[in-house]
């Protein structure tokens, strides 16, 4: 069984998840609005990812046998300079969440909840990647400064994306 503590934090966690794929949503919207598909296609990926996430957490509870509360998400931010701003926001945002991850970690530790600890571990190499991602994607940016083909490449490269759901079982 989760203990109440872990079982709060990780409550407040489904919720950030939620936030997040909200937010991606939102940066999708807005670049299908200034005709980006490309960085619309990445950012509606991020956002199926995210829920993917809040998910697992939402599982995980119940798998302890702890009590998932829902908590109310605030609207998100709908409107960008440019791609670069979008993705200097997406990895401030990734660096906020991997704070809240640590946060989990160190109560898990703190509470000897081995299992949460292990089930946590998934996520903070996931943080490692998301931030690493972001940070690519901003310096490539950088890179093609005013280019047009650059951008248009870059926006061409984001739209290859595609969601994967992870294999049943896997945490």
């Amino acid at each position: 069984m989760i203990k109440e503590k872990m079982e709060k934090a990780i409550n407040e966690q489904i919720k950030e998840e939620l936030f997040s794929s909200y937010l991606y949503l939102s940066m999708s919207a807005y670049c299908q609005s200034v005709n980006l598909p490309g960085f619309a296609n990445w950012m509606r990926v991020q956002a199926q990812e995210e829920l993917m996430h809040a998910m697992k957490f939402y599982d995980f509870i119940n798998e302890r046998r702890g009590r998932v509360l829902l908590k109310e998400i605030k609207t998100p931010q709908h409107e960008w300079k440019s791609p670069l701003e979008i993705f200097e926001d997406v990895l401030r945002h990734e660096e906020y969440i991997t704070g809240k991850i640590n946060n989990l970690v160190d109560i898990a530790i703190e509470e000897k909840d081995h299992a949460s600890n292990v089930f946590l571990q998934w996520f903070v190499n996931e943080q490692v990647e998301e931030e690493a991602t972001a940070d690519d994607i901003i310096n490539r940016l950088k890179l093609i400064g005013e280019s047009k083909g650059g951008f248009f490449m870059i926006d061409r490269e984001l739209g290859t994306r595609v969601f994967t759901m992870p294999a049943t079982g896997a945490v």
